[in-house]
């Protein structure tokens, strides 16, 4: 454990800031989930609503540096591939 008090600081700061990152993490994870369950449906107005706001969290995450550009990229694609897998 640290001794000194900005590293005792920094240790608090840097787990709220792990435990801020698991949930957003977390949120966008539920929104693919949700995403994909709409796949399944008729409703493609819901479904592109969906879509969308899995892109919004992916290119979130991406600018507060939660995700690399490039997991972002693939989560997004996979999605898309799925959904279109299920379409057919």
């Amino acid at each position: 454990m640290a001794n000194i008090k900005s590293a005792k600081k920094r240790v608090l700061v840097a787990e709220a800031n792990r435990q801020r990152n698991v949930a957003f993490k977390t949120s966008i994870k539920t929104a693919i989930k949700k995403a994909l369950a709409l796949g399944e449906g008729k409703d493609k107005d819901a479904l592109n609503n969906a879509i969308s706001y899995v892109y919004k969290l992916c290119d979130k995450a991406v600018s507060k540096g939660i995700l690399h550009k490039n997991t972002a990229a693939r989560k997004k694609s996979r999605l898309v591939l799925a959904i279109k897998k299920m379409e057919k």
